[in-house]
């Protein structure tokens, strides 16, 4: 007999009856509020096309890296999954690759992976029993009528998940034609980018010297020469800005450490790294003079600049290979800020004008470095706890290693940073839910009135992502 799917109502909350009627009062004040996604690797394909989505595989488990990293760290292939590009036979069956991931269900216990996916199933489709081998089939099948429905289409569910505004993240060689097609359609749904240069910044990448003639091309800027180069990349983030609103920049270099280097040396540096095959030393102090230019240029247009340094992106180079990039085998390393920052908090860090919001994986910085360095510098705010600690506990982290030193007011709530469309409303519910968790405590301590717990859960879950990304 199938086992029953309930979502209690005060799940994620305290046992103790003091703390998870608190948690639930606040919780109130902040389920139904529009939802701000101001990060996120959504695909805008989606929703300038509307079309409905596939089925059940490309819709959960393909563009989900967590996914993919649990079955495979357990020797499913990906192939099995139905993805191409590796050794051996690629399943076609979508209905037999449900029933695999079904079968391996279990792998997913004590996950946020699972809270996702049960919230989306039984909120988003209506199921009722939970997902098993013995139920695969009827999972399948009720997602595929719903899937068939205008009413399950990107846009719709867009509409019915209560989102104001979505930033998807885009390379700055993007032409941003989804974009522009969202615009022209007239559609009322907010779909912005995000400026993500890595690709034209990164010596290391294999395609650095190709990507740098086709930002010459579409920019109309020489690269040639350092300064021309810059010119190039100011025009591509004013082509976000006008082809999508972008607001803001995102930069994920292995590394947080940035230079000040003089406009002599920054040409000289650059001449070496555009003849090809860049030292790892001068690749590592291209990114960091990169970082401060960037920050420069967050000056002049007013973007919001996100860094999140600390992935030892492609671990694995057999997948890497195969299978290409975000398959779930990036993975988190030692990161320092307080040192790495110095060069660019020398030039920009006490400018109010300039916001660069902080990101690691590296949970042993909160408390002794980035705590400390947004509670104090005024362009520094902290972005949530993320990727690897997108869960309750690492939420939880997050806010007792923080909030003594930075606050809330140095933080910009909760962003999902997901590739899986139907997860965002499931993300933002935990968000919402550990914040209020943690807040009930600090009621339930006398350090807080509860009214000023229920507007501080009310900017953490609204106001604070929404000024801190200028949307």
């Amino acid at each position: 007999m199938a086992r029953p799917l309930h979502l209690p109502p005060d799940r994620f909350f305290a046992p103790d009856p003091t703390l998870r009627r608190l948690s639930c009062d606040l919780f109130e004040a902040v389920e139904h509020l529009p939802i701000l996604s101001p990060h996120d690797h959504t695909d805008p394909r989606w929703f300038a096309e509307d079309a409905p989505f596939e089925d059940a595989v490309s819709l959960f488990l393909w563009p989900d890296h967590y996914v993919l990293r649990m079955l495979y760290s357990q020797g499913i292939g990906l192939g099995q999954l139905g993805l191409p590009g590796g050794e051996g036979p690629v399943e076609t069956d979508r209905r037999g690759i449900w029933r695999r991931f079904a079968a391996h269900w279990r792998l997913f216990h004590g996950t946020p992976s699972r809270l996702w996916l049960d919230h989306a199933f039984a909120t988003v489709f209506g199921l009722e029993v939970q997902l098993e081998a013995a139920t695969a089939d009827h999972y399948y099948d009720v997602i595929a009528d719903a899937l068939a429905r205008p009413d399950f289409r990107p846009r719709a569910l867009f509409e019915r998940f209560g989102i104001e505004v979505i930033a998807t993240t885009e390379g700055g060689l993007d032409a941003l034609a989804h974009h522009q097609a969202i615009r022209a359609s007239g559609w009322g749904g907010r779909i912005v980018s995000t400026f993500r240069p890595d690709d034209v910044v990164d010596p290391s990448r294999e395609d650095f010297g190709t990507n740098l003639d086709r930002l010459e091309a579409i920019s109309g800027h020489s690269t040639g020469t350092f300064r021309s180069y810059l010119d190039a990349l100011r025009n591509r983030r004013e082509a976000f800005r006008r082809l999508s609103g972008a607001t803001a920049t995102d930069h994920g270099h292995p590394t947080a450490r940035t230079a000040d280097l003089s406009p002599a040396e920054c040409e000289a540096l650059f001449a070496r790294v555009r003849r090809g095959g860049a030292s790892p030393g001068d690749a590592e102090l291209f990114r960091a003079q990169m970082l401060t230019e960037m920050a420069a240029m967050s000056v002049e247009d007013g973007m919001v600049m996100q860094l999140h340094p600390g992935s030892w992106r492609n671990h694995n180079p057999w997948l890497f290979q195969h299978y290409g990039r975000d398959r779930g085998a990036d993975i988190p390393t030692q990161t320092g800020f307080v040192e790495q920052l110095k060069p660019l908090l020398d030039r920009f860090g006490n400018r109010a004008d300039l916001t660069l919001i902080l990101f690691t994986l590296d949970e042993t910085a909160y408390s002794r470095e980035l705590a400390p360095l947004a509670g104090h510098y005024p362009c520094l705010k902290l972005g949530p706890a993320w990727w690897f600690h997108d869960s309750p506990e690492g939420m939880m982290r997050f806010r007792r290693q923080t909030t003594e030193t930075a606050g809330f007011y140095n933080t910009v709530g909760f962003n999902d940073d997901t590739r899986a469309f139907l997860s965002i409303p499931a993300r933002h519910d935990l968000a919402r839910r550990m914040d209020c968790a943690y807040l009930a405590e600090l009621v339930a301590t006398h350090r807080m009135d509860l009214d000023q717990a229920r507007e501080i859960a009310v900017d953490l879950a609204y106001n604070l992502p929404k000024a801190a990304y200028r949307l």
